[in-house]
């Protein structure tokens, strides 16, 4: 039995299940972004377990510095380090290739950093990414790659996609030996590659029909919004998504907006991450049914009612707009806490409500109504 299983479609859109050693993961999912092993704003992992997370998304990179993939690995794994039982992506340390390309070098071996925390020199390539990946143990890998910029001139974004199929290469021969050895964390850890090629959608492509020969756990499509227009970014997705498998998860990395979600989960994406929920919360913005909320605006200071009816996240349960917003002026921690909660729950219960509506064969109905209600962030101000 194949480990991702084709529940059903509407159009493009997919309803399906991918199994894994950590947990059942039902799709379309959103991944909540807690880049070194913890979600930003005092979030557990109790509490993520109570705001309907299947998947935590940690980065490679960042727990490479800080603390250490090998003493992760001496402690169990990352699983047992953070104490959670479900499904764990870990980023490969690509994308630190483009953020950080003031303080890198890249060759066909791989990419030499300096560390942003002490200036240190790291090198990463395919192996070393598959090394770290391996000692944290996670469910799902993803390849090393680079992630040129959607700017990108054409003659560079053709030299880097094929480096990045070179490392795709490398990093499927690595994860086999690694999940071979006797004493691998996680001797089923899976390996998504990731489809590049900037804005350029004959690259694209090709670079799809390439990397799904290599009969991968899964197909990320990667180097998108970074720069790019919403309006590329779906056309890419409208270009490359049919020629990656039908038979296997497609993830698009980085994205985005719930409005983001509901489009891609149209042109078949089964995964999405992005830190704004999180980010967005900590700063007192807070996503309803009707756009988004900015809790410090002074029209909340008396306002007694939850950030919205009906919600049943535990900032909404138990406590006010007010109240929030109070603890947000005063410089309060659970103040951040509770608006992250809130937008994690939506963002979770938004995926939800998609793979019900798409079981239910009102996909389009129910993407059309959501994307009215987001509209007009102007109109959620006055509600």
């Amino acid at each position: 039995m194949s480990k991702y299983q084709l529940i059903k479609t509407q159009g493009r859109a997919k309803r399906a299940r991918l199994t894994t050693v950590h947990g059942v993961i039902e799709t379309p999912v959103f991944m909540n972004v807690g880049t070194v092993g913890v979600i930003k704003g005092a979030v557990s992992t109790r509490d993520l377990r109570e705001i309907g997370t299947q998947v935590e998304l940690s980065n490679t990179y960042h727990l490479h510095v800080r603390t250490g993939d090998e003493k992760i690995r001496q402690m169990g794994g990352l699983h047992r380090f953070m104490n959670w039982d479900r499904p764990i992506l870990t980023d490969s340390g690509g994308f630190q290739v483009f953020s950080l390309r003031g303080l890198r070098k890249i060759r066909e071996e791989g990419v030499t950093f300096q560390s942003h925390i002490d200036g240190h020199r790291i090198f990463m390539g395919p192996e070393e990414s598959m090394r770290i990946q391996s000692n944290l143990g996670s469910t799902i890998a993803m390849a090393f790659d680079e992630c040129p910029s959607s700017m990108a001139d054409r003659d560079y974004v053709v030299q880097s996609v094929d480096r990045t199929t070179r490392w795709l290469e490398r990093c499927k021969a690595e994860m086999a030996r690694l999940n071979a050895l006797p004493d691998t964390i996680n001797p089923q850890q899976m390996l998504f590659g990731i489809n590049q090629g900037a804005i350029f959608e004959d690259i694209r492509i090709e670079h799809a029909k390439r990397i799904r020969e290599l009969d991968l756990d899964g197909y990320a499509v990667g180097g998108l919004a970074v720069g790019e227009t919403h309006e590329q970014m779906y056309h890419i997705l409208d270009e490359v998504v049919p020629y990656l498998p039908q038979d296997k998860p497609t993830y698009l990395m980085g994205v985005g907006t719930p409005a983001n979600i509901l489009e891609g989960v149209d042109r078949g994406v089964d995964f999405f991450d992005c830190v704004y929920p999180s980010r967005n919360g900590r700063h007192g913005h807070v996503y309803t049914n009707h756009g988004k909320l900015n809790l410090f605006n002074a029209r909340y200071e008396m306002d007694l009612r939850p950030i919205e009816e009906g919600c049943g996240c535990p900032a909404c349960r138990d406590y006010s707009r007010a109240y929030i917003r109070h603890l947000l002026k005063a410089g309060e921690m659970l103040g951040m806490r509770l608006c992250v909660l809130h937008n994690l729950w939506f963002y979770n219960h938004l995926m939800e409500e998609i793979r019900q509506a798409i079981d239910e064969d009102r996909f389009p109905s129910y993407k059309k109504m959501r994307l009215e209600g987001f509209a007009s962030e102007s109109g959620a101000e006055n509600t």
